[in-house]
């Protein structure tokens, strides 16, 4: 008994030595491993076979002994061999009875392009082979694999399916029965059409299925769909697919049917070119995403709801309805109603909503008819519902102020003063610290960036005719005066010289810029001196609250930041305002000079804000700025 098996570890020590030595000598290799398999035949003697019913020992369990030492002499044999010598090695197969053990590892070592051009030839050596010491379906996979890596003849391709499909669907024992069918698939992916994929998914949840089977092979089930979507990557075709959603059914654990439901989006997102309106992707999709969206709960991980909410926000950016844009609202409406759960999906919702009110805009080149009105106001009506339901109140800002502006461009004005007012009244509940990427950061910088973009949107919104002058305006400075700010921030009043910039460009005769089919003040008041007068005084409210601020900066400690915000506030003035007028022309030199007095202005800045003062007062209609310039010393630190 222990002659045979002591022969072919020897001969492994021999060529080892040999490859370390001499590995471009592949006789010796070839001569011990021919003399191995001269004493081969005595496993199957009636000595071994007797020694082993003494020990009980099973001739599978035996023959696991020399399964190494047989798969790693024939690599290093087949290790850049010629083709020529797989066909001896063939010869010495059959020469032994087709021994399955030896079958298995010759098809092992040699290249795979070798095996896949005798298919044929190996499907007769295994048909023939003893079933007894190693099962067939074994060397059905041992060649699946190879047919996995290299094409065989085309002629031949059906009847090695066939011929292999015949002995794997005879397998009783479900793991060998998956284990082997896992590996056939890919093989019937690459070479055969869907009616063939088709026909293996129904064997395999045909054997599968019983006593819930599939429960125990969920990493095999998981590599046969992702080799169907590997080669099979046009949805339509794939969905036409009879058996593949029945397929998905088997996988009843979640977290394994999550993993699968992201491997086919995935797949969709990298291969869909197009976007897509076919109902049958669309439902088989939609249900794909649902699943993915109800696995979140409360101890679902922030990356795993980001990368749950890009797929699903991939997959709604790939559908379209082309002009039917009712169609593509109820898709999004029901997308809505589906994965409320995920905020990020909400997000890109209320932006395709947006886009789809742009969109129908652009269609009528901004005449909107009766119906394509209420088709944008429910676009509007949409949006306004939704953003509520959002926790992050940045994105809740920027979505009323986005969402105002389409309302703006389709002429809804109402409901844009409701997005704006939303907008206002939302300011307060700003919190001094939020999460950015999972870090805590001051809110101040976010909250002066939205404000700045929302001053720019307030240029062009007209007065509501029941609201009076500037009522958005003046709901947005009480908000801003009411608001608690950091001890050591500038930032109100870098909001508030903003608010001047915004009040000044509002007293042109006619502003600089407008949304089409919309009148803006500069129109329903046509410089009317009332309405001027309320804008003054606007800016005398806003120019004291800047005053005060600067005056509290009075300390030691923060002279530096006072004369920065002064300077900022002087070219702030030298920019907006009219420097006509006495009393502002007497505040910016008094601003010149805070800038400078206690030492901590930039000289070259300085120089070079007076050579640009001086350079503006060239030009005719800035000829008073000569006069500014006389008196705008400019102070030593000496």
């Amino acid at each position: 008994m222990k002659g045979s098996c002591q022969c072919v570890w020897t001969a492994v020590s021999l060529c080892q030595v040999g490859m370390e030595v001499a590995p471009q000598l592949k006789e010796s290799l070839n001569e011990n491993f021919f003399d191995f398999l001269l004493t081969f035949k005595q496993i199957h003697g009636d000595t071994v076979q007797n020694q082993l019913v003494v020990q009980c020992v099973e001739i599978p369990l035996y023959l696991t002994l020399y399964s190494p030492a047989i798969d790693w002499i024939l690599q290093c044999i087949a290790y850049h061999a010629p083709e020529v010598l797989l066909t001896e090695m063939m010869e010495r197969c059959k020469n032994l009875g087709n021994n399955a053990l030896l079958l298995n590892s010759v098809m092992s070592a040699f290249k795979a392009e070798f095996i896949a051009a005798r298919s044929m030839d190996f499907i007769g050596m295994i048909k023939e082979c003893d079933e007894s010491g190693f099962p067939k379906h074994l060397l059905f996979r041992s060649l699946g694999l190879n047919l996995a890596l290299a094409d065989p003849p085309e002629n031949d391709r059906l009847q090695i399916l066939n011929e292999a499909w015949k002995v794997i669907t005879k397998l009783k024992n479900p793991q060998d029965y998956i284990n082997c069918a896992e590996v056939w698939v890919e093989y019937t992916c690459r070479h055969f059409t869907k009616r063939e994929v088709n026909t293996v998914l129904a064997d395999v949840i045909k054997h599968m299925t019983p006593d819930r089977a599939f429960e125990d092979a969920y990493p095999q089930l998981q590599s046969i769909i992702q080799k169907v979507i590997t080669y099979i990557y046009d949805f339509s075709l794939l969905f036409s697919v009879e058996k593949f959603l029945p397929f998905l059914d088997m996988f009843q654990k979640e977290s394994v049917r999550v993993e699968v439901c992201k491997c086919i989006m995935e797949s969709f997102i990298k291969h869909q070119q197009e976007s897509t309106k076919d109902p049958v992707i669309l439902n088989a999709l939609m249900h794909i995403c649902k699943t993915m969206h109800d696995s979140v709960n409360a101890l679902t991980l922030e990356d795993e709801k980001r990368m749950l909410a890009a797929l699903i926000n991939g997959f709604i950016k790939m559908v379209s309805f082309g002009r039917d844009f009712e169609q593509q609202l109820s898709f999004y409406v029901e997308a809505r109603s589906m994965f409320c759960n995920l905020e990020p999906v909400l997000v890109q919702l209320i932006h395709s909503v947006n886009q789809l009110a742009m969109e129908t805009r652009k269609v009528m080149k901004g005449n909107h008819s009766r119906k394509t009105a209420a088709f944008v106001r429910a676009c509007v009506a949409f949006c306004f519902i939704t953003i509520p339901s959002l926790s992050g109140i940045f994105a809740r800002l920027n979505l009323y102020l986005h969402s105002g502006q389409v309302a703006l461009a389709n002429q809804c004005l109402s409901q844009a003063d409701a997005f704006f007012k939303a907008a206002v009244s939302l300011v307060p509940e700003v919190p001094k610290m939020i999460n950015v990427d999972g870090k805590m950061r001051p809110s101040d910088a976010f909250l002066l960036e939205f404000l700045c973009n929302f001053f720019s949107t307030l240029l062009v919104v007209p007065d509501h005719p029941e609201q009076g002058v500037l009522f958005l305006v003046r709901g947005l400075l009480n908000v801003i005066q009411d608001y608690t700010w950091e001890d050591n921030s500038d930032d109100k009043v870098r909001i508030y010289t903003n608010v001047l910039h915004l009040l000044s460009a509002m007293t042109q005769e006619v502003y600089i810029y407008h949304v089409d089919k919309v009148d803006s003040n500069d129109t329903l008041y046509g410089g009317d001196s009332k309405f001027l007068a309320e804008i003054n005084k606007l800016c005398e409210t806003v120019i004291a609250q800047i005053l005060d601020h600067l005056k509290t900066l009075g300390k030691e400690e923060t002279l530096k930041r006072q004369s920065q915000l002064a300077l900022y506030f002087f070219n702030t003035i030298l920019a907006h305002g009219d420097l006509r007028n006495n009393k502002l022309n007497q505040l910016s030199v008094n601003l010149w000079n805070l800038a400078q007095k206690h030492g901590f202005a930039d000289t070259s800045t300085m120089v070079t804000t007076l050579e640009y003062i001086k350079k503006r007062s060239k030009q005719p209609e800035l000829s008073h700025f000569a006069d500014l310039a006389l008196r705008l010393p400019l102070q030593s630190r000496t």
